[in-house]
Order: C-alpha cells, then structure tokens, then sequence
C-alpha cells in the first residue's frame, strides 16, 4: 500500500481549483529533467510581473532554495524543504512572521510552490533505516522544475517588451525635443508658417500623456508626434529651398540684378542719382552679374555700411543676424512698408536679405520717393533671380567711405578760420574712412 501524499492545505485554508492544476503540474516530472535553481530564480524575477508575484515574496522564495542543498534541481531529488517559520524569518532578512505567511501564500498562489502539510501544520522530514528521507512534510519546489521553460520564455518576452518600451520612450523624448526646438526656429527667424497651429497641435498631443502609460499608448502618441515632426520640417525645408533655388545660390548660382540701392520704382531720378542708375544700367548692359562675389555679406560689412539701422535697436548691440532682422523689422514703419510688401520680400529673399535690403533703404532713404514702391521692386527682382545684396551693400560702403574722405579733403579750400575749427572733424573723418577701407581689405570685401 502506497503512502498517502497530503494535497490539501492545513487548518483554515481553502483548497482552490488553482492548487490542484499546481499539483497535477508538478507531477508531471522528467526523471532526466535538471536545472540550476538560480537561473530558473532569475527567470521568475524578471517574471514576476506576469506571474502576479511580489519582490517581498521573492524574497522568501529565495530563502527556500537556500535550504535545498543542491545547485540543480532534479527530478530524481527529494524537491521539498522543511524549513520553520523560524528559520525562514532568518534568511529572510527578519521579515515579520504575519509578513512571511502572507508572501508564501502569495507563492503559492502564483504556482511556484505547493503546501505538502503534515498533519499538524508542522514541517519535518521522516527519515528510513538507510538515512535518506522517506517523508517530507514543507513546501514542494517542483513547479519551478517543471516550468522551468516557461519561466525562460516569459522573461525573454519580458525582455523584449522592456527594451521596446525603452526605444518607444528614446523616440518619445527625441520627437518632443525636435518639434520643440523646430518651432522656436521657425518663429525666432520668423519663417513664414501656421506656428501657432503647430504649437497648438504640439500642446494638444502632450496634454494626452499620462504619467505612466502602457507601450502601445506611448507609440500611438510618437506617431501622432512624427507627423508633427514631418509638417514642421517640411515647412522649414520648403522655406530654406525658396531660399536657395539653384541648391545654394550664393555660392554656385548665377546672380543677375540692378546693383543700385537708390532705384526709384516710378523710373525718376532725384538729387544727382542720374550717374548711379545710369551705371546700374551699363553694369546689366555688359552683363557684370559673372563677377558679383560668391559668398555671404558679413554681418560686420553690413552694419558699416548701414549705421543707421543701429537707431531702431532698443538701446542692444547688433551682436547677431537675430538681432539685426529684429532692428529692420522696427525700421519698417518709419519707412511706410507695409506688411503685405514686407511680408512678401521675406518670403522671396529670406529673412537675412530683406532684413538688409531693408537697411540698405533707410540708409538712402532721403533720396527715395517710395521706400514701399523700391522694396517691391526689388523683390520682384530677386524672384527672378535678378537681384543680390552684395553689390548694393559694396556700394553703400564705398559711398560711405568717399563721403568720409571727400569730407576731409575739404580742409585745404576753406578760410583759415574755418580750416582751424574744422581741422579736428576733418582729421576724424580721415581716420575712419581709413580705418574703413583697411578693414575691408583685411576681411577681402
């Protein structure tokens, strides 16, 4: 007659469904079966979500596999352990006893161990003649031999879910910080665009972020982010190619315009400008347009031949294109543009060159009937490709340089009186169109 193997729980627990389909598994043992119990501890540690157990109960389990003496489990070994309460509370770190009994009922909830109670609820082991055990009354470990596997197939899926929450989350924050960034270059550079909608949208879609969300919620909102992404750098990119027509215009493309900056739209000269537009008219006559500059005009070059700009700047410095588009940007109403013809000459040229056409205007303004009229002009021109700022910019300076000069010339035709009071004006003027045109030559303008 066969010994009877108790499967109930002890005193006032109940016996579940979920008990009984433990213990049919676990008699499902291969002789042959054999694993090393801290891998198959590691498996159910990062398994411990899907399997519904807790770190304090991992804990305990791992104080019962310290007193299964063996490295592996096999299924030839006696797999239960006998440990009291007391002993268990040692090697789990003096955890409470109600705290202990709590966590092993959670383990065996979980399916990682299974109650074998004696009679009285106590846990020994019934020894034979021959010394081995014939009689263990504890906690069965043979569940974590015989789902051995599935413990490994659930902490590879686990795994494999981590890292794709991680590279969703990668996309997430990488995605956010683009748009963001993305949208202050559009609008601190004041490229023509639905900013507001894009921010709008931005805003909206983060205010759907919760503080913890399942991976398939935080893919469906970097997907919603992606396309954001993708119509805020599609305007950004449209608005560089207007820019650059022939892929980069100001070092490959082929410049054709009217390099005078006192052009007068209604076809009028006024104050001696005959001679400028005159020579604007020969320059396109003879086709000079080859050997206009191939580079950008320095910020440095611009501000020396348009000083006046530096009124409309606030009190700052003009340290940067940013702040030099903001003072011609103040400059416009004083000029009667308007902001459809302002707004138009942005589109066209880009912000840097209307910003200083613009200041090329104000600094002739005097001799401009119609700064509104000339800045259309001009940019009906620059839509044909037939208009640079690197000419009108060279001869403003120039202009500015031969004022200076011719300003200090005029010393040696005046009375001795007057040469006397204005021999300190004139030195100055002599110095800085000097210092100007040794400037120029040291930065090749």
């Amino acid at each position: 007659m066969g010994t009877h193997i108790a499967t109930t729980p002890f005193g006032r627990r109940p016996m579940t469904l979920g008990l009984i389909s433990s213990q049919m598994s676990a008699k499902i043992v291969d002789q042959d079966a054999k694993v090393s119990k801290w891998q198959v501890f590691r498996d159910i540690r990062e398994a411990k979500d899907a399997l519904g157990a807790t770190d304090r109960a991992l804990a305990v389990l791992n104080a019962l596999l310290t007193f299964h003496r063996d490295e592996e489990l096999t299924g030839e070994a006696n797999l239960v352990v006998f440990p009291s309460n007391e002993q268990l509370i040692r090697r789990a770190n003096g955890m409470p006893p109600s705290t202990l009994r709590r966590h092993l009922a959670v383990l065996v909830d979980c399916g990682l161990i299974i109650r074998r109670d004696s009679p009285n609820g106590k846990r020994f082991a019934r020894k034979g003649q021959s010394g081995a055990i014939e009689q263990a009354y504890g906690f069965d470990l043979s569940p974590i031999l015989t789902r051995a596997q599935e413990f490994r197939e659930l902490a590879e899926a686990v795994a494999v879910e981590r890292k794709a929450l991680r590279l969703v989350k990668e996309r997430l924050t990488i995605c956010r910080r683009d748009v963001v960034k993305l949208i202050d270059v559009g609008i601190n550079e004041s490229v023509p665009g639905n900013w507001s909608s894009y921010q709008r949208r931005y805003e909206a879609i983060i205010g759907g972020l919760p503080r913890t969300a399942p991976r398939q919620v935080l893919e469906a909102i970097a997907g919603e982010l992606e396309d954001l992404w993708a119509d805020v750098h599609q305007t950004l990119e449209l608005f560089i190619e207007s820019q650059n027509p022939d892929a980069n215009e100001s070092h490959s493309g082929r410049h054709i315009q009217n390099s005078s900056p006192n052009h007068n739209p209604n076809g009028e000269s006024e104050n001696g400008l005959g001679n400028e537009i005159e020579a604007g008219r020969d320059a396109e006559h003879h086709d000079n347009v080859r050997s206009l500059p191939q580079r950008d005009v320095p910020l440095g070059m611009v501000l020396s031949a348009c000083p006046d700009i530096a009124n409309y700047t606030k009190g700052t410095q003009i340290r940067t294109w940013r702040d030099f588009a903001a003072a011609a940007d103040r400059a416009r109403p004083t000029l009667g543009v308007s902001p459809g013809a302002w707004q138009e000459a942005v589109e066209v040229m880009g912000s840097q060159n209307a910003s200083i056409t613009l200041a090329a205007i104000l600094q002739r303004a005097e001799h401009i009937r119609s700064c509104g009229g000339y800045l259309r002009d001009l940019t009906e021109k620059a839509r044909s490709q037939k208009f640079s700022v690197w000419p009108m910019v060279t001869a403003l300076l120039n202009a500015r340089v031969g004022a200076l000069e011719k300003a200090a010339g005029k010393g040696g035709q005046e009375s001795p009186a007057a040469q006397e009071r204005g021999a300190g004006a004139a030195a100055s003027s002599l110095d800085i169109s000097n210092a100007l045109r040794d400037s120029m030559k040291k930065k090749g303008w």
